[in-house]
């Protein structure tokens, strides 16, 4: 099976509207939208101060110093023979991003997607992200464009610039439908099997692929459980090596997007647990701590192959989660790049 099956959550409590605000998931999709554009401009613009470098540092020709060269990491055409010569020290030149930036988004809003316990599914995060990635590089000349891979078919919207681009695609990302039941266990094929219409992520990436020509970002929002396969040590995910050609051309942000219940079993009692692209259902009883312990341990293993999938593919790493502060998350990423970007080689550490 290439998905983890996960328990099927009880629907969430909303809060009272004339106790509290209402959270994300309580408003209709114009609200929402509007919720996730002041939570971007008010607490992350001020702290990035609104530029798109900030997220990562960004490819471009505009000279902004120079740093020891990284064996492995960067292009011999971009040493600074200058200061090498000078320094006897390998150098390389450092450039700010372009003032015109083209970014896009791989979304994946698959079935496995709609899955949350916490204030939001992991969809809404997604989108979450997307509106950060959004406002964060809005700007003149800048261009933003997006594939979403949704269970009825691959989703493209073209590279535009504008404010009122960036609202229809977050829009379209909230009120997308949803598969509230998943499909009937006696008519789905062997465990993992994708219905046909469905696009994989591998698909979504290689599309990107052909149309995005120029040099930008691109940011990929999933859970990266697509066809992993369930030996750690076996071959990489098809997914795996298109966004390594991405990552040649592209700077590649991977954010992934988790749920505290798919790294844990909570003693509940019997449950039931369901594959979302399969459909197939399958109860099992929390209160054995040896099964919980198993639980925790394989989706430690998957979690830990997905990073280094990516780290091997070159995308950089965000993780964030259902039940933390997104904008934190964001945050603390940001400065971490922007500290290993300025570190001496020596003291850099492992990679995000």
């Amino acid at each position: 099976m290439t998905r983890r099956a996960v328990p099927a959550p009880p629907p969430p409590a909303r809060p009272d509207l004339g106790a509290a605000a209402p959270g994300l998931a309580d408003l209709a999709p114009d609200q929402r939208v509007r919720r996730l554009e002041l939570t971007v401009t008010r607490r992350l613009d001020g702290l990035l101060h609104g530029r798109y470098r900030g997220l990562l540092p960004g490819p471009g020709s505009e000279a902004a110093g120079s740093r020891e060269y990284r064996p492995g990491e960067d292009e011999v055409r971009r040493m600074d023979w200058a200061v090498t010569a000078r320094t006897t020290v390998p150098h390389v030149r450092e450039v700010d991003a372009d003032r015109e930036l083209t970014t896009w988004m791989v979304v994946d809003a698959s079935a496995s997607m709609e899955y949350g316990t916490a204030a939001l599914d992991k969809r809404e995060l997604a989108v979450a992200a997307v509106a950060c990635v959004g406002f964060l590089t809005a700007g003149v000349g800048n261009r933003l464009g997006a594939q979403v891979l949704a269970p009825d078919g691959l989703r493209r919207f073209p590279a535009r610039s504008g404010r009122t681009h960036l609202l229809g695609l977050l829009r379209a990302l909230l009120g997308a439908p949803r598969t509230d039941d998943g499909p009937d266990p006696r008519a789905a094929g062997p465990a993992g099997a994708r219905a046909d219409a469905a696009p994989g992520l591998a698909d979504g990436l290689d599309g990107l692929h052909r149309v995005a020509t120029g040099r930008g970002l691109v940011v990929v929002v999933s859970d990266f459980l697509d066809e992993l396969p369930e030996d750690p040590d076996g071959p990489p995910p098809p997914w795996a090596a298109a966004l390594r050609r991405l990552a040649v051309r592209h700077q590649v942000l991977a954010v992934e997007v988790t749920d505290p219940r798919e790294l844990e079993l909570p003693d509940v009692g019997l449950i039931t647990l369901v594959d979302p692209e399969s459909g197939r259902h399958r109860e099992v009883w929390t209160g054995d701590p040896a099964l919980r312990e198993r639980f925790a341990r394989a989706a430690a293993e998957q979690r830990d192959q997905v990073r280094r999938t990516l780290r091997r593919a070159g995308a950089t790493h965000l993780e964030l989660r259902t039940d933390r502060d997104w904008c934190a998350d964001v945050v603390r990423h940001v400065h971490e790049q922007r500290r290993l970007a300025t570190a001496p080689v020596g003291a850099r550490g492992g990679a995000a």
